[in-house]
């Protein structure tokens, strides 16, 4: 199945380390991010789930749920956790999938539906490409999506970022430039005409070109 923006994410049971989950249920109205990780015990993912950790209250405070992913059983995971909180200064306060029968990583195309076989006897190296994030907005549809290589770990600070980008959008129905960060100009899109614009923004806006109309909201 391929993923793209504005797609539904798929919809999924599964163990997690904190029992058992349907993903849309457990999402509610909320929006939320599912991160995956090719196997446990590796050393870069092991950075990536204690920054998470620590920044957890500001997904909270974001009304953003948090989930991340492993091809390795739960009981693998509580194990692993313990040398995330002697390393990372902080254990996972979040679930985490254990996708032993590689049924998410396929169902969000980061395996091939044709991949065979499951978690056990598979290295990292044969998982690489589950190395994915997803945005998922309250309408369970995919946000957004980045992947990373197995051996650059992820900024999380830019995932936080892209998370305010596109929940300022979502609230607003703007758009926002390169290198955005919360209480920057942003842009009028421009599906919205100016006679529409005028409505929705009463406080006026710079146009640089037609296409190109930037203001500052009052955030």
């Amino acid at each position: 199945m391929s993923l793209r923006i504005g797609s539904t994410a798929p919809d999924f049971t599964a163990q997690t380390s904190e029992g058992p989950i349907r993903f849309h249920e457990w999402i509610g109205d909320q929006w939320a991010i599912l991160f995956s990780h090719p196997k446990d015990f590796t050393p870069i993912c092991t950075t990536e789930l204690g920054t998470v950790a620590r920044l957890k209250p500001e997904f909270d405070k974001r009304g953003c749920k948090l989930i991340g992913l492993s091809v390795d059983p739960v009981d693998r995971h509580h194990l692993w956790a313990k040398d995330i909180a002697e390393t990372q200064g902080m254990a996972p306060n979040y679930p985490i999938i254990g996708d032993t029968d590689l049924n998410v990583a396929k169902l969000y195309d980061m395996l091939p539906e044709t991949e065979t076989g499951a978690a056990e006897g598979r290295s990292a190296n044969d998982n690489a490409t589950v190395r994915s994030v997803f945005f998922i907005g309250p309408d369970k549809k995919v946000k957004a999506m980045l992947t990373y290589p197995m051996s650059n770990g992820r900024d999380f600070d830019e995932i936080l970022r892209l998370l305010d980008a596109m929940q300022l959008s979502a609230r607003h129905g703007v758009a926002t430039p390169a290198n955005w960060r919360p209480g920057g100009d942003v842009v009028i899109p421009t599906s919205v005409s100016d006679e529409a614009a005028r409505e929705r923004f009463p406080q006026g806006w710079k146009t640089l070109k037609p296409y190109l109309r930037v203001l500052k909201l009052g955030q």
